[in-house]
């Protein structure tokens, strides 16, 4: 009898537990469709109103901010998101995670800060966009106050959604009133801030308030031992910089802005399919920090969208192109073919290296293997970019992905 009952119980748990993971999908995917709609509207709208070069610049201003955004983060968006999913009933404890995390991102801003202002007045192409680079740079306060780490490790999954899709509104809102010539490409990232900036008001009310999770002031040790904590996991992250952002601050210096608008062109379907993808991952993760046996369920989801993602994109890139972009763009057509086979090794990523390795600890290992794909792509990296320009990006960030998803495949086969 006991026996029955203990199995009826671990069935309900995992009934209900399934339960959740389908609702937090639901409402990422929920949120992926806002992603999905907006640049539907936003895209043809600025390629039309800025043209190729104005793309350019904000690709390029976008580039340097993945490099400070990654600084921001420093691998808190993972390891902070395992350690609160696995003690979320333990408010004093979320408490600390929460202090220790906010007060080491706002640190890290600052230093971030001070490195993009010695870049300004150090590389003449750097003050030339010194605006556009400073405008994009107001969206990391909002980032950071926006803490989307802790609502996935909570589980609260619809709280993101409503606040990005105002927060998008918002954006796109603004975009289509003030943004009307090609001297206006600037506004574009300040409206993305402000979006930010209105969604990080109402998540510290949520956290601070409803769920009166505390934020301390934290001492120098404990901040100084959060960010060694998660060193391993920032070294992962920045790496891919090497060979991806990268890529767009060397098409820059040699393309010019004209060059990266195609890129960019090119790319940016290739992260909305990215972050399609995301969703699954973020909905998955809290549930198999604690439940990974359940990893295989995962993996099949995630693998078999992804390919049909990629077969899409490349049969589909020519009316992609001419529809959301226009003639002026249609050289993007072989940069978006390029890159649409990296989907499914992002999707390699996702499944064996953020939702494996990560969840069981081996983050040196994930390193070590990010550090030697990285340092590859960055040493093929300027000779391509200088003899085939966007081509040669494109090449260069879809053959780098291909080697650090397929080595971390064999590394998780290993050491399950």
């Amino acid at each position: 009898m006991k026996w029955h009952l203990g199995l009826l119980g671990e069935k309900l748990k995992e009934s209900n537990e399934g339960r959740v993971v389908a609702r937090n999908l639901g409402f990422l995917t929920l949120l992926q469709i806002g992603t999905y709609i907006f640049p539907l509207f936003t895209i043809p709208y600025l390629a039309r109103t800025i043209g190729v070069d104005g793309f350019g610049k904000i690709a390029f201003a976008a580039a340097v901010m993945v490099w400070f955004r990654t600084i921001t983060d420093w691998g808190f968006n993972y390891t902070a998101t395992r350690d609160v999913a696995r003690n979320r009933e333990n408010r004093e404890k979320v408490s600390e995670i929460f202090s220790h995390v906010i007060w080491a991102q706002l640190l890290l801003m600052l230093v971030a800060f001070l490195m993009l202002l010695a870049a300004i007045y150090l590389i003449p192409y750097f003050y030339q966009n010194r605006v556009v680079l400073l405008a994009s740079f107001l969206m990391l306060p909002g980032y950071i106050l926006f803490p989307i780490w802790l609502f996935q490790a909570m589980e609260k999954m619809k709280y993101i959604t409503i606040l990005d899709l105002i927060s998008k509104t918002l954006f796109t809102t603004l975009l289509f009133i003030f943004i009307t010539n090609e001297d206006d490409y600037v506004l574009q990232p300040l409206f993305i801030a402000s979006g930010y900036a209105l969604s990080a008001v109402v998540a510290m009310y949520i956290i601070l308030v409803n769920w009166r999770i505390k934020l301390y002031f934290p001492t120098f040790n404990s901040l100084t031992f959060a960010i060694r904590k998660s060193a391993n996991v920032f070294v992962n992250n920045i790496m891919p910089n090497l060979y991806n952002s990268l890529s767009v601050v060397i098409l820059a210096f040699v393309g010019g802005s004209h060059a990266n608008g195609i890129l960019d062109a090119g790319t940016k379907f290739i992260n909305i399919a990215q972050g399609f993808l995301n969703v699954i991952s973020k909905a998955f993760f809290p549930f198999l920090s604690r439940r990974i046996d359940k990893h295989a369920v995962y993996t099949y989801i995630n693998l078999v969208l992804s390919v049909f993602v990629a077969g899409f994109l490349f049969i589909s890139s020519p009316v992609i192109v001419k529809f959301f972009y226009g003639d002026e763009f249609m050289n993007a057509v072989p940069v978006l073919q390029i890159m649409s086979i990296s989907v499914v090794s992002l999707s390699l990523n996702n499944v064996y290296g953020i939702n494996y390795l990560i969840i069981r600890g081996y983050e040196k290992e994930l390193r070590n293997i990010t550090v030697t794909s990285s340092l590859i792509g960055l040493t093929i990296a300027y000779p391509m970019i200088y003899y085939y320009g966007y081509l040669g990006a494109a090449f260069v960030i879809t053959f780098t992905r291909f080697i650090l998803g397929v080595s971390i495949f064999i590394k998780a086969k290993a050491l399950k």
